[in-house]
C-alpha cells in the first residue's frame, strides 16, 4: 500500500510542485493516515516534495501578475507556513508593488478609465489581481503619465 501512495504522490509531483498538505489531500482517499505521514516524510527527506520550493515556484511562475495580497493568500491556501511565506516573498526579489500592477493592468487596458464606470471596472480588476487599494487608487489617478516617468 505504501508503495502505491508512493507512487501515486510521484505522479502528483510530476505534474507540478505540491506542498506537503495538498498531497496529504489528495492521497487520503488512498491510504491510512499513518502511511500517507511516512510517505510524505520519505518524500521530504529524499527532496522528493518540498514546501519551500513549491512556494518558490508559485511565486517566479505569478509573481509578475498578481499582487501581494494574493500570492500570500493562494501559498497560505495551499499549506505554506506564514513565515515561510514571508521568506520566500523577501527573496523572490519582486518588483515593486504599483510596477506589477502598471504591468498587469496595461496587458489588458490599453487606455486610461475615462469615466467613473470604467475607472471602476479596472479597479476591480486590479482588486481581483491581488493589488492594495491604495496601490489601484494610485495606478489609476495617473496611469499613462506615471509610466512616461
Amino acid at each position: 500500500m505504501a508503495n502505491e501512495l508512493r507512487q501515486q504522490a510521484i505522479r502528483l509531483l510530476a505534474r507540478r510542485e505540491h506542498t506537503r498538505v495538498e498531497l496529504a489531500r489528495k492521497l487520503s482517499g488512498l491510504g491510512t493516515t499513518e502511511e500517507i505521514d511516512a510517505v510524505l516524510a520519505d518524500m521530504e527527506a529524499s527532496q522528493l516534495q518540498s514546501d519551500n520550493r513549491t512556494a518558490e515556484s508559485y511565486l517566479r511562475s505569478n509573481a509578475s501578475r498578481l499582487g501581494a495580497s494574493r500570492l500570500r493568500h493562494t501559498l497560505k491556501t495551499r499549506g505554506v507556513a506564514p513565515e515561510m511565506i514571508d521568506e520566500q516573498m523577501a527573496q523572490a526579489g519582486l518588483p515593486d508593488e504599483i510596477e506589477r500592477a502598471r504591468a498587469a493592468w496595461s496587458r489588458k487596458f490599453d487606455t486610461a478609465p475615462a469615466n467613473p464606470k470604467e475607472w471602476a471596472r479596472q479597479a476591480r480588476f486590479l482588486q481581483s489581481r491581488g493589488f492594495a487599494g491604495d496601490v489601484v487608487r494610485r495606478l489609476l489617478k495617473q496611469p499613462l503619465e506615471a509610466a512616461d516617468e
